[in-house]
């Protein structure tokens, strides 16, 4: 049952093959026996899952509901969620309970989906490698000794393991793609605006995006399904109509212009994991795709302007967590001043309390115009190179990540090191494109996933570039040694 789709577990559901209660049992026992190796979930709800699971049987029972009523799924755990432990991955929200449901949860479950819990990350969503959780690092399930991605990596952990039929994720920098590449999954991060952020604790406002999580683009289509749309709580939320994501996953490639940036095939890129990019876009051409070389002359400028921006609105974003209201507080203040510092010096881990320092440096008066401001221009020059680009192309083409999956420990000491992993992905989110990461093969047998980047709210084209590669490949049906037989 972990192995297949939403869409053929949906089937069964309906055929009353299985009931929605044995199923999610099924992945609580698999989350139970598996999860101890992985460490991709805070909290398992099982008796919220049990109670959606029997309310989704009954609505299946009288005809009703959608694809997605009675499946098993997860959630990161910044996206609040009403009366189940939300963490955000920090001690600084270790007891809190939210007294509201985000809109990407609420609507997920309003389509009949079953929460069994909410899954690990990095903290306050700051990492690439899901090392910075208070609760511990999450492992990829390919290979212990590696990291999944992160900061979705205990979403992408779950899935590839099959503890869930799907996970939501947010991207900030790339935060749904590397992990999805890294574990061999599909991954979407939307258009800025397409998926409502209310609910969902922000990192960087400008930058943070939820999307789905999955084996396959279809998968992830039924997700968005429910997922994307207007939402008026959420001030930056696109008051444009949702696509159906799922009406043209069929239609034909031929025709379609692909292009292949020059600056994300030089140096710095494995030559293996190019291998398997440039095997990926040749199956495009076989399905009558043309390729064509572009360019993203400020490519190299993303990682300097994402991080002067990012800290920058994380530091005015965590500011609210002060031990006043909710979330972690030190013991025995001696005045307020002391309960401040001390319970965000105790409630912060290292690297959020880094990128806090960066970002307050950067806002500061005499230093705003020379790094904040300037950061944002360089940033315009980033959205106007994607702009051209896709004025020439459909999709444009490359990898996720430099690297496979590296190993657990391995670049903690070397931030540069860490961030470069973010050199292909960080641009997508200063642009608001979509993008999304495909598995496409493998590097010294760990995943490697393509990353297919579109245009403004082009994210029913990009579903059907990934299933219809899908429909030719079975990269995305690769599962993990631990995984089988469990």
């Amino acid at each position: 049952m972990f192995e297949q789709s939403i869409a053929t577990l949906a089937k069964k559901l309906r055929n009353k093959d299985i009931s929605s209660v044995e199923l999610t049992r099924l992945f609580l026992a698999r989350i139970a026996k598996l999860d101890p190796q992985l460490n991709s979930f805070i909290t398992v709800s099982e008796e919220r899952a049990l109670e959606q699971a029997a309310t989704a049987d009954a609505l299946l029972q009288s005809g009703k509901g959608t694809s997605l009523t009675g499946i098993p799924v997860a959630h990161k755990d910044l996206f609040c969620t009403e009366g189940t432990l939300t963490t955000c991955g920090s001690k600084m929200l270790h007891n809190f309970v939210p007294p509201y449901e985000s809109t990407v949860t609420s609507r997920i479950q309003q389509a009949g989906a079953v929460m069994l819990g909410k899954t690990n990350m990095d903290e306050f969503a700051m990492g690439s490698s899901n090392e910075n959780s208070f609760y511990g690092a999450v492992k990829n399930p390919w290979n212990l000794n590696m990291v999944p991605g992160g900061s979705s990596g205990g979403s992408a952990a779950a899935v590839a393991a099959g503890l869930a039929v799907a996970a939501t994720g947010t991207d900030t920098g790339g935060s749904i793609r590397q992990p999805a590449s890294f574990c061999g999954i599909t991954g979407l991060k939307p258009t800025y605006g397409r998926v409502s952020r209310f609910g969902m604790i922000a990192y960087a406002s400008s930058l943070d995006q939820g999307g789905p999580m999955a084996k396959s683009a279809e998968d992830c289509a039924h997700l968005m399904q429910a997922m994307a749309g207007f939402d008026e709580k959420d001030s930056t939320s696109a008051d444009k109509p949702a696509d159906d994501y799922l009406a043209n996953l069929n239609a034909p490639l031929t025709g379609l212009k692909i292009g292949l940036p020059k600056e994300y095939f030089g140096d710095g890129l494995d030559p293996k994991v190019a291998d398997v990019i440039m095997s990926a876009v040749k199956e495009f051409e076989k399905l009558g795709a043309t390729v064509k070389e572009i360019s993203l002359p400020n490519l190299q400028l993303s990682i300097p302007s994402y991080y002067v921006i990012a800290p920058s609105e994380a530091s005015s974003n965590l500011s609210r967590f002060d031990g006043v209201r909710f979330g972690h507080r030190c013991d025995n203040p001696k005045d307020l001043l002391d309960m401040y510092m001390r319970s965000r010096a105790e409630g912060f881990g290292t690297e959020v309390q880094k990128r806090i320092m960066i970002g307050t440096y950067a806002l500061s008066e005499g230093y705003y115009d020379a790094y904040y401001l300037k950061a944002q221009k360089i940033r315009r020059l980033i959205k106007e190179d994607f702009v051209k680009a896709l004025e020439e192309v459909d999709v444009i083409m490359g990898p996720v990540a430099p690297t496979t999956a590296f190993g657990l420990g391995s670049k903690t000491n070397d931030p540069v090191a860490m961030y470069l992993e973010d050199i292909y992905t960080l641009s997508v989110n200063l642009a608001g494109i979509p993008a999304m990461s495909v598995p496409a093969g493998f590097a010294d047998g760990m995943p490697v996933g393509l990353q297919i980047m579109g245009n403004y709210f082009a994210e029913a084209k990009l579903l059907n570039v990934a299933h219809q590669y899908q429909q030719h490949t079975d990269w995305h049906l690769q599962t993990p040694n631990m995984a089988k037989g469990a």
